[in-house]
């Protein structure tokens, strides 16, 4: 598990459309929106599966250590299968896809209680709405794209959000972009990815390369690359003002 870090884009962030609130075990916090308050519903369910996950760890500790896909047991709980399936193609190790499984997980039983539901944790998110949403992409104070870049995201659909960064936050990567951005329909594959294409960044001419890549990934929606002053973007996904 990693450090906590804390979570000043929430200050900026609230649909006034929703009810929030967080929910924190540990190193998990995480904010939702809903309709309702489900606030201890939430805690019971991110207090399952971080006992699931804490215990299959235990019992199989590379689960945790590894840096490339590896296979899970039968009797694995449902997170860490997740978590396998997500990264297989992705080809990093099951932890990059953590915050994005227990966002599914989570949504998979929230989902009967609230007809909209946003799940932000650690900056991934898992969002199905009934109305056009706006996702601010942060990439740094230093950026020349300060502020300046929202992921439009349509109604009626399941969406996952994942933003990885060689520069901002507390998730491992090995490249050096200011942010790479992914958007598929499971917030589990969507955080896999972006630390995948994440560490193939560490140049200019890198971001062109890594979204012709993902032009061949079908669980990729859309990809958004930023390095340094430059700006890339590829898929079925549109930029706005935020």
């Amino acid at each position: 598990m990693v450090e906590y870090v804390e979570r000043f884009y929430r200050k900026t962030v609230k649909p006034s459309d929703l009810i929030s609130f967080d929910v924190k075990i540990k190193e998990s916090d995480l904010m939702i929106y809903a309709h309702s308050d489900l606030s201890q519903f939430s805690y019971s369910l991110l207090d399952k599966e971080r006992r699931s996950l804490e215990a299959y760890i235990r019992y199989k500790p590379q689960f945790q250590e590894s840096l490339v896909p590896i296979d899970v047991d039968d009797f694995a709980p449902p997170i860490c299968k997740i978590m396998a399936e997500s990264v297989k193609k992705a080809g990093v190790g099951p932890m990059a896809a953590v915050a994005g499984a227990v966002n599914d997980r989570l949504a998979n039983e929230l989902l009967s209680k609230t007809t909209e539901l946003i799940i932000e944790n650690g900056g991934d998110l898992f969002i199905r709405s009934l109305r056009e949403r706006v996702i601010a992409i942060y990439v740094g104070e230093n950026s020349p794209f300060k502020s300046h870049i929202g992921l439009l995201i349509s109604p009626g659909k399941t969406y996952g959000v994942a933003t990885s960064s060689g520069k901002i936050g507390h998730s491992l990567s090995f490249g050096e972009a200011d942010a790479v951005t992914i958007v598929a329909h499971s917030s589990s594959v969507a955080d896999a990815w972006a630390t995948s294409i994440g560490n193939l960044i560490h140049s200019k001419k890198d971001v062109e390369k890594a979204l012709k890549y993902c032009e061949n990934i079908q669980e990729i929606i859309g990809v958004v690359v930023v390095f340094q002053d430059v700006l890339g973007v590829r898929g079925d996904i549109q930029l706005v003002n935020p």
